[in-house]
């Protein structure tokens, strides 16, 4: 098994019988009504400032599986014997992918249809957004002049040798370019994508916290990232390293003149099966609500979906986010032609003399 088990909260023997259960046997003992059981592609880190203040409110304990790949699919081969509740993740294509593979049922609340707009949710109920993260331009203090871009721009040839890339085929990247696939059609989206490729000064590798790295050591000059990497670099005491690679850069929202700034989700949904569906219902709930939605904003830094709840003080010091109203499911729906055209002009073997 690839993924690797990190609880945000634990209750011992009734985590040790979900743990039981992941790896194949009963899930009857964990069926208490007072437990949710979660699998997450969202880093413990990330989620438990989140569980701890559901668990507070509600008495009810979390217990979590993560990992980077793959819960999907165990989830679907489980079938009836899984023991989880409610599936977090980030990006369209993996809440959707959810539903496609049968192990969501739809969730009726009135409490998330009144916090979380409609544009963000499946109509169903299948999947529910929680935080909006935007795909932002990180450009070198020094050596970029202009404060606002367009990610039409990062195929002009003047940047030649000058663009640093996570992986192509990262679901952060294919968001990106099905976006655009749906803008201007797969033909200029193939175009734009070999461009950028022949634009970048390395073959495209690591996070985006390296890309930003590769600014600071002036490696390149921009930057294709997500805005709540930067928080988490300029909020890293334990990393001193990155607090400096951060204020090498600033950061510009592309298209804020036209469409806007490409954007994606955290969001969550309830399982087919779920042995604790009421308390499935109430985590999303919870993580629907403004006290919920703060703290997406203040301790993880993303941009909360309901209306009025401010962005924390160091993500209104970047600038305005004029998001791309474009429809989530229009993203889902073009991230396999995404993928195919990465493929095609080889986006990850990097710039080719």
């Amino acid at each position: 098994m690839n993924s690797y088990l990190k609880p945000a909260h634990r209750s011992s023997a009734l985590f040790a019988a979900f743990v039981a259960a992941f790896s194949g046997g009963a899930v009857s003992s964990v069926q208490a009504a007072d437990e949710v059981n979660i699998y997450s592609y969202r880093e413990p880190g990330l989620i438990a400032p989140l569980l701890s203040a559901f668990t507070k409110e509600t008495g009810i304990k979390t217990n979590v599986v993560y990992a980077k790949k793959g819960l999907n699919e165990r989830a679907a081969a489980e079938g009836k014997n899984s023991p989880v509740d409610v599936i977090l993740t980030v990006d369209i294509k993996r809440l959707t992918d959810a539903e496609e593979k049968g192990i969501t049922q739809s969730v009726k609340s009135e409490k998330i249809d009144a916090n979380i707009p409609a544009n963000y949710r499946d109509p169903d109920g299948h999947w529910i957004g929680l935080s909006q993260r935007a795909r932002l331009i990180y450009a070198s203090k020094d050596r970029v002049e202009q404060d606002s871009i367009t990610y039409e721009e990062l195929a002009d040839p003047k940047w030649k040798g000058k663009i640093c890339s996570r992986s192509g085929q990262h679901s952060y990247n294919i968001g990106l370019l099905s976006s655009i696939i749906a803008h201007e059609g797969a033909e200029k989206a193939e175009a734009w994508a070999r461009a950028l490729k022949n634009n970048l000064a390395r073959k495209p590798s690591g996070n985006d916290r390296a890309q930003v790295k590769g600014i600071y050591s002036g490696e390149c000059d921009l930057a294709i990232g997500n805005s709540y990497y930067m928080a988490a670099m300029q909020n890293n005491v334990k990393k001193p390293e990155q607090q400096e690679w951060a204020k090498s850069v600033k950061l510009l929202f592309p298209n804020s003149d036209g469409r806007g700034t490409h954007v994606n989700i955290s969001g969550a949904a309830l399982a087919k099966y779920a042995p604790h569906k009421d308390a499935g219902v109430k985590l999303i709930e919870f993580l629907a609500s403004e006290k919920g939605q703060e703290i997406y904003a203040e301790a993880v830094n993303e941009y909360p979906l309901k209306e009025g709840v401010p962005t924390s003080k160091l993500v209104a010091s970047w600038g305005t986010l004029k998001a791309d109203k474009l429809p989530l499911e229009d993203i889902a729906k073009n991230a396999n032609k995404a993928s195919e055209i990465m493929d095609k002009v080889q986006y990850d073997l990097g710039p080719q003399s």
